[in-house]
């Protein structure tokens, strides 16, 4: 019997095979960020859920984003102090640490956080009832699931992380102070004046605009990755794993991006 023989290389097929679920997988996205404008802004608005996510983004990372603001702030200023005191310029340590944390710091450590607790919460929370078929019966049973599960979580993360963000500046800020106090006995006042002296509107307008591209990130590969998970339990492993890791990639990405946006207008 005669037998046909692929002339295609196994290696090549697996590259097209690679590329097709990689471009798949990209207008599936689009296709998800598209119906969440679509869906987002259209009565009935589900106020109370989306405070409830507010709530589950927001205060359930207070004690975690306080305690890594400090952290931030305090070792920043201490490992920065050496290199300024060689030039005798230790007095420039409050607008260092200012530039630092309003220009980078505070937005991106807050998101790496978040992706990492809130992203991986909604990526299995929302993969835990695919799987049990909870997502399905929502739909059976004439309810939005993709407006009610989806939407509110990425407004939430939308909302709550420049807060977050803004919080984790000030915080930073006072670990900064704390170790420029006890080092060279500055008072509190003179801290502050110096944190906010080199400041520019673009500072912070950038720092805001990062924390709400970063908010929608999390938000919404947290809501993808959990909305379409497969594979029962361990597809709600994968989802988890999946938010964090593309967030993570996409926070970076962003923020190379929006940097270079911003030194246009510097």
């Amino acid at each position: 019997m005669d037998t046909e023989i692929s002339t295609t290389p196994p290696l090549k097929k697996a590259r097209k095979g690679k590329i097709s679920v990689f471009l798949v997988s990209l207008y599936n996205i689009h296709k998800f960020i598209i119906r969440f404008f679509k869906e987002a802004f259209v009565q009935p608005f589900e106020f109370k859920e989306i405070v409830r996510q507010c709530y589950e983004v927001g205060v359930r990372s207070f004690t975690l984003i306080t305690l890594t603001g400090f952290i931030v702030g305090l070792i920043f200023t201490k490992q920065s102090r050496p290199s300024l005191g060689q030039f005798g310029a230790t007095s420039w340590l409050p607008s260092l640490v200012s530039i630092a944390i309003m220009r980078a710091l505070a937005p991106l450590v807050t998101a790496l956080i978040a992706a990492g607790k809130v992203g991986s919460s909604i990526g299995a929370e929302l993969g835990s009832m695919r799987v049990t078929e909870q997502i399905d019966a929502m739909e059976v049973s004439g309810t939005k699931p993709f407006k009610f599960l989806v939407c509110t979580r990425v407004i939430a993360t939308t909302l709550t992380i420049p807060i977050l963000a803004t919080y984790t500046a000030f915080v930073a800020m006072f670990g900064g102070y704390i170790n420029v106090a006890v080092n060279e006995g500055t008072s509190l006042n003179t801290f502050v004046q110096g944190f906010f002296d080199p400041l520019t509107f673009t500072d912070f307008t950038s720092s805001l605009a990062k924390s709400i591209v970063f908010g929608f990130t999390i938000g919404i590969v947290g809501s993808y990755q959990g909305y379409y998970s497969t594979k029962g339990t361990e597809g709600v492993g994968k989802a988890a794993n999946g938010a964090v890791v593309t967030a993570m990639f996409l926070i970076f990405i962003e923020e190379i991006v929006i940097v270079q946006i911003t030194s246009w207008f510097r």
